[in-house]
């Protein structure tokens, strides 16, 4: 099955950079000079286990007459003839009027639409980047071409409309149900348990396991199907302190586990359930959710315990005391040795991978907006009422939202928690990280409201 992606844009946006990023070599002339690219360039490319033909286009521009035109129609052909289009803007710059109109031509054309603010590096394109979320092209993802930030979320997009078509094309029972494979890391100190986890979820002894720490050293990836939903399972090496790490082996290990959390949709951190929540299991839970993913706290060596409800009392509370910042969590306990509890464990993962994909509607973000405002107004420094005008998802995985006011450097972390915590009480979000952003200025979609 071939899939057709055309990467389109205005002038010097990046396209050819773009196009050589993900060719994996230089095929397309890149330079400041705008304009370069005439011709439509293709290149058929693995992306993510998926063959993809890609389309280098030149500059959208207006123009009816001469080279202008002819480019124009090179561009629009390959637009009629993509399975996706990629639409380019420079988050420098910002939205601009080349781009609006570009941006109806592509919206026009009825073909699935992947929107990507290109140059982001740095802070000059934080503007420009929620600007483009006017194009009503849905959410833009911030990639620099250049620098290669941001392109595994561009692969991914491309991965997803690849199987959103073949999904279409085979006609699936499940239309709405996502069949790529849900990425699961197991981490945790070392001989908590992960590679006995590991072998339990696959039904085979697949993992060496034994009495020694530090058995395991590679980020090892086994496929399983769970409930019709298809997952990768990372079995990781064990994660001891910084100053315990020895020898190159063991540093490369730490390495690879850092990846796998890295490249993870839902990890599951195992304690130990006669040594839980050590200072070494809380670095790790905060690194996983400042990495943004979501986070299932599974207690090993279960059937060790004794006085079970009151100790598994003990440990949801030591969760919730000291993981505030993903509040909510699932603590599931299990016994990797005899497979106890890793069906709860599993619907666990499963749910905490639909609350990190969780969409909010705009409409009612900034109903509870008003009304949590109205219940506990921001601060007012200098006696100036800090305004919070309007807010948006900006993106999900992990749920990140953006919040528009005045004086924004002046709102305190407290007030910002405090509506961290109402998001998460009222639209039930446990156990993710939340970003909560804060940008002075107007509503972006003012405009195209009006319109």
């Amino acid at each position: 099955m071939s899939f057709t992606v055309a990467i389109v844009g205005r002038p010097n946006v990046g396209k050819s950079t773009l196009f050589n990023r993900l060719a994996g070599r230089r095929l397309a002339l890149v330079d400041d000079q705008p304009g370069l690219t005439r011709d439509r360039r293709e290149t058929e490319v693995e992306l993510d286990a998926c063959t993809v033909t890609l389309v280098d286009t030149a500059g959208l521009e207006s123009g009816d007459e001469g080279l202008t035109a002819r480019m124009r129609q090179q561009t629009e052909a390959a637009v009629a003839q993509a399975d996706l289009v990629l639409f380019l803007i420079d988050a420098r710059t910002g939205v601009t009027a080349a781009d609006e109109i570009f941006g109806d031509l592509v919206r026009s054309a009825g073909k699935p639409v992947v929107l990507a603010a290109n140059k982001s590096e740095g802070r000059a394109a934080e503007a420009g980047f929620y600007e483009a979320f006017s194009l009503g092209l849905g959410e833009p993802l911030a990639i620099s071409a250049e620098h290669g930030l941001g392109i595994g979320e561009v692969i991914d997009a491309i991965g997803h409309a690849v199987e959103a078509r073949g999904e279409t094309e085979s006609r699936a029972e499940e239309t709405d149900e996502r069949t790529f494979k849900l990425r699961l890391a197991v981490v945790g100190r070392p001989n908590v348990g992960k590679s006995t986890l590991v072998n339990a979820l696959l039904g085979e002894e697949r993992m060496i396991t034994g009495p020694e720490a530090g058995i395991t050293r590679d980020a090892i990836a086994s496929e399983i199907e769970w409930k019709g939903r298809p997952l990768r399972v990372f079995d990781t090496a064990g994660l001891r302190r910084k100053a315990r790490v020895e020898g190159k082996a063991e540093t490369l290990s730490v390495g690879d586990t850092l990846r796998a959390i890295r490249f993870a949709e839902v990890v599951v951190l195992l304690l130990d359930a006669e040594q839980p929540f050590e200072k070494q299991d809380l670095q790790i839970a905060n690194l996983i959710a400042q990495e943004g993913r979501a986070l299932v706290i599974a207690v090993n060596k279960w059937d060790l315990v004794r006085e079970r409800q009151q100790r598994l009392a003990e440990l949801r509370e030591m969760c919730q005391r000291l993981l505030p910042q993903v509040k909510g969590v699932s603590l599931v306990t299990v016994s990797a040795k005899s497979g106890k509890g890793v069906d709860k464990l599993m619907d666990a993962v499963l749910a905490a991978d639909e609350v990190w994909n969780k969409r909010l509607p705009t409409h009612a973000l900034n109903d509870w907006l008003g009304a949590a405002v109205d219940a506990h107004p921001p601060p007012a420094p200098s006696g100036r009422r800090i305004k919070i005008r309007y807010m948006t998802q900006a993106n999900a995985r992990p749920p990140t939202f953006v919040a528009f006011c005045s004086m924004a450097q002046a709102l305190p972390e407290s007030y910002v928690r405090y509506l961290v915590n109402g998001l998460r009480e009222t639209f039930d979000l446990p156990g993710v990280p939340i970003r909560f952003n804060l940008r002075k200025g107007k509503n972006p979609y003012a405009k195209a409201g009006a319109e």
